[in-house]
């Protein structure tokens, strides 16, 4: 069975492609899975570059598609054959949030999907949106549900409102997707003029290259006639997060989803005070939200946008396309 780990201290050229122990068979309650796909995130470049975790001998990658292959004793959700697809927190099932770490996250905690076969419990696993390939179903796992999670589970969009993406990373690109199946009007932003001509044609109303317009809150405040967005997908941190709260509404919210630009630094908090605005952070969501994702899914034909898919060997190279920043969505790795 061909599996990739890593040997710490991490980096790219640490990962190591070899061939590993067979998982056995599932034992009461699990399912032995034959996975075919993963997607890249950033959490998983943090991860096998050492600035996360990055323990020895770890297993990386958080999302994993495939096919049950067999099923223990008492298992009556999936059958042999069934096409399924990760969760990020698998102990995470439904209700309020309940992790603050990575501590049982596939890939960071514990090992992850970047090999050919596993045996989980069967509750960390959710069937595929209907008639997708496994690339497409493992763009799911972290970046599609942060992104519903952020705007429909917590930040209850409905027709209407007006959403603020931020770039052209797989929860951004999700964050449009979502917002224009839920009947929403969306701004986007990114540096590149190319990128941002793609985002028109996904849907974005208007879209701001932030290079030009370095004060782009002040921009967004003007395309909605000064009143600012219902809800912005945050993915910068400090470097962004002022802007963002410049475009907020009154009343507003603020999924604050990634921290690209540090892990800490200065907050207007007069202005958020002022705004009323709501800054919430969020890290992913739970194996119900991912299910009622995956059905709003297969109601609005919503299909991931997938930049580049890399073979399982291949996954240093993936990365490091990834690193680049030249990509438009998920890189996957399909195997």
């Amino acid at each position: 069975m061909q599996v990739v780990t890593l040997k710490a201290p991490g980096g790219l050229d640490r990962l190591d492609v070899h061939e590993g122990e067979d998982p056995g068979d599932p034992a009461p309650g699990e399912i032995r899975v034959r996975l075919h796909a993963s997607s890249l995130n950033f959490h998983d470049y943090g991860v096998v570059t050492g600035k996360m975790t990055g323990e020895d001998g770890r297993i990386p990658m958080s999302d994993g598609a495939g096919v049950v292959e067999a099923i223990g004793q008492g298992v009556d959700e999936f059958a042999v054959g069934d096409a399924v697809v990760s969760t990020f927190f698998p102990e995470w099932q439904d209700g309020p949030a309940r992790h603050g770490d990575f501590a049982s996250v596939p890939g960071d905690g514990i090992d992850g999907y970047a090999r050919e076969s596993v045996v989980r419990p069967v509750a960390w696993f959710t069937r595929q949106p209907e008639g997708w390939s496994h690339a497409e179903a493992a763009t799911l796992p972290t970046a599609g549900l942060t992104a519903w999670r952020a705007l429909v589970s917590d930040g209850g969009l409905k027709a209407g409102d007006s959403v603020l993406v931020l770039g052209t990373g797989g929860v951004s690109i999700f964050a449009l997707q979502f917002a224009r199946l839920m009947g929403a009007r969306v701004i986007a932003t990114s540096s590149s003029d190319a990128k941002l001509e793609r985002l028109r044609e996904l849907g974005a109303e208007h879209v701001i290259n932030y290079r030009d317009e370095p004060e782009w809150g002040r921009k967004v405040k003007a395309l909605t006639g000064g009143a600012g967005v219902d809800q912005v997908i945050e993915v910068g941190g400090p470097g962004t997060l002022p802007q963002s709260i410049e475009a907020v509404r009154i009343g507003g919210h603020i999924s604050l989803i990634g921290v690209l630009t540090g892990r800490g630094g200065e907050v207007p908090t007069a202005k958020l005070m002022a705004k009323q605005a709501r800054l919430q952070g969020l890290i992913v969501g739970s194996r119900t939200q991912q299910q009622a994702m995956i059905r709003a899914i297969e109601a609005g034909g919503v299909k991931p946008v997938i930049d580049r898919e890399f073979p399982l060997a291949e996954i240093a190279e993936a990365f490091r396309h990834q690193e680049s920043g030249r990509h438009f969505g998920k890189i996957c790795l399909s195997w």
